[in-house]
């Protein structure tokens, strides 16, 4: 299996963030709006994860792709309650895929297994669930067995040291691959 480094991964969106800059993320509205794209995506993550989570949102709105994060929602409680998780299911329905960011901190979040739980419910059987498996280092995860039976992201070798900037498939359990664009907008 080859994964993202966080590394990696941080390069790519810095890269598709360009002159605007990763930081510019954390100052945009609070709002979410799926008008602007075809595909929208709700991002299940560990909250200490909130950079990464910030480079993830970059990399896919570079793909044309509305992305969903809880803690940017104006809506969402200040602390968590009943009504926080009857607003997160709502939006793994809404949002056309669900992908969970899987840090080792996400597979250890009770929040982001139950997400997962509700993802698989929902939106494995038309496949529109997936992992972005991403390594502390040189491809070290520490991912559940359980994770194996989901599509994950993963990046294109140029070569032994380094990837392709822009070229990303989905590898499914049994082998078999697609390119991320056409999984995202099929």
């Amino acid at each position: 299996m080859a994964i993202f480094t966080k590394q990696q991964f941080e390069s790519i969106a810095r890269i598709k963030a360009g002159s605007r800059g990763l930081s510019a993320t954390l100052n945009e509205s609070r709002t979410f709006s799926k008008a602007s794209s075809t595909t929208s995506v709700f991002l299940s993550h560990s909250h200490t994860d909130r950079a990464i989570v910030e480079q993830a949102k970059v990399f896919f709105q570079n793909l044309g792709i509305s992305i969903y994060v809880d803690w940017a929602d104006e809506t969402m409680p200040e602390k968590t309650n009943g009504f926080t998780a009857t607003k997160i299911k709502s939006k793994i329905l809404s949002n056309d895929r669900f992908i969970l960011l899987a840090t080792n901190a996400a597979v250890l979040s009770k929040w982001c297994n139950w997400e997962v739980g509700i993802g698989d419910a929902y939106k494995l059987h038309s496949d529109k669930i997936c992992i972005l498996p991403l390594a502390d280092n040189s491809y070290s995860w520490n991912g559940n067995e359980y994770l194996q039976i989901y599509p994950r992201v993963e990046p294109v070798n140029k070569d032994n040291y380094s990837l392709y900037d822009n070229i990303f498939r989905v590898i499914y359990p049994d082998g078999k691959s697609i390119w991320l664009d056409e999984w995202l907008k099929k």
